[in-house]
């Protein structure tokens, strides 16, 4: 008798919405937006600006509260945690590559990309982190710090950090929003070949609709709700 095989979803979200309060009255960003995200897919979340795609994605990643309706991770509901029970999570199975770099400007590139590893506690072994700066093509700027590394180095260096954790799932905010055509076609590469490589499920949001179309599967935000989902 075959064993029924049961595809894990890495990421769900049901009903999710957010309302700020603002001084001309409630603004409401999220609209009961659903759906899930089997482990090893990638996704592209599209929309124009003020669409909240990155509001969508901080919550996916429990860096904020919902106002209502819930986000799991790895198959924990995340909503019902602490601040320090999320960011364990976070630690444990996400990774981030954000448009502004987000790099500590006072350490190197090296010690930049151990910090989550730092984070975690326990032993820190640089090896890893230099042999993905080195797969990145910065294995000659490892004691080189942020402000000697041009943007497309500084998005590299905050791709390796991504990655030091051997995450299972990776958020993308913009990664190339910063970065000329050529840097931004490099860096577009180096993703999709390190998730490949390491099985990471990809949620990527873009303005860059040429980026998206290389997804499994593209979200279209408008107004806060979903009004298309396709996959290829």
């Amino acid at each position: 008798m075959l064993k029924e095989t049961h595809v894990q979803n890495i990421l769900k979200v049901e009903r999710l919405s957010k309302t700020y309060a603002t001084a001309a009255g409630p603004l409401t960003v999220l609209q009961e937006v659903s759906f899930a995200i089997e482990a090893g897919g990638t996704c592209a979340i599209v929309g124009p600006s003020g669409s909240g795609k990155t509001t969508l994605l901080g919550l996916c990643a429990g860096l904020d509260q919902p106002s209502g309706g819930s986000v799991s991770i790895d198959g924990r509901e995340i909503g019902g945690l602490t601040e320090d029970q999320r960011a364990l999570v976070r630690n444990e199975c996400v990774g981030f590559v954000f448009q502004n770099f987000q790099l500590i400007p006072t350490l190197t590139a090296l010690e930049n990309v151990l910090v989550p590893l730092e984070l975690r506690g326990g032993t820190v072994k640089p090896d890893e982190a230099m042999e993905l700066l080195s797969r990145v093509g910065l294995g000659d700027r490892l004691d080189h710090y942020p402000t000697q590394l041009s943007g497309g180095e500084q998005q590299r260096v905050a791709l390796a950090r991504a990655f030091i954790n051997r995450p299972r799932l990776l958020f993308c905010d913009e990664p190339t929003g910063n970065l000329d055509g050529d840097t931004a076609h490099t860096m577009v590469d180096l993703i999709f070949g390190l998730n490949r490589e390491r099985g990471t499920t990809l949620v990527l949001v873009t303005h860059d609709l040429e980026l998206a179309r290389r997804t499994q599967r593209i979200i279209r935000l408008r107004s806060g709700a979903v009004i298309s989902d396709e996959k290829f």
